[in-house]
């Protein structure tokens, strides 16, 4: 089983509903279901990412910034602690407020991940090591690149319309 990173954007509102419908519902289920449009997989490449900057000591804000965007900054929402939204391997989601979506939104887009990426190796092998991607098919610049751009892309459309980020790993 892979795990992935998970992200949804809501509504504060939608977050009251699912945390009503838990309340009363008998096992805790609170009825999550978030458009699918507003639901994005990141595979595993941020933390590709993350780990690349932190073996090439890149700057801390890229990695403040790239840790906060897929780890939110709750403890967990309770209310979402459910099989039903998530697998339970990891914690529950976390969540962003739309604030600090808009916040990160904006420390993302002045992230240059080509400048980021630009001390990977040009060995498949050696990047794929760089970023933890053991057995990974290929140079992972291309996958980083377009999961990194997904990341952006994402908050970006969230901060736009004042929305809260969902984090977690399933």
């Amino acid at each position: 089983m892979a795990l992935t990173q998970q992200l949804a954007r809501v509504t504060p509102q939608y977050l009251t509903q699912c945390r009503a419908a838990a309340a009363v519902s008998p096992d805790g289920n609170p009825d999550w279901d978030p458009p699918a449009g507003d639901t994005v997989d990141l595979d595993w490449a941020i933390w590709g990412l993350i780990g690349f900057c932190q073996r090439m000591r890149i700057e801390d804000p890229c990695i403040q910034v790239l840790t906060r965007s897929i780890s939110g900054d709750s403890d967990g929402v309770e209310f979402l602690d459910h099989p039903g939204v998530y697998d339970g391997f990891d914690a529950p989601p976390a969540v962003l407020a739309p604030a600090v979506v808009a916040e990160v939104a904006r420390e993302l887009s002045a992230l240059d991940v080509g400048e980021i990426l630009s001390g990977l190796s040009v060995d498949p092998l050696t990047a794929a090591e760089a970023c933890g991607f053991r057995g990974f098919n290929g140079h992972p610049r291309e996958y980083l690149v377009e999961h990194f751009g997904l990341l952006q892309s994402f908050y970006l459309i969230a901060g736009r319309r004042g929305l809260a980020v969902l984090t977690w790993t399933d």
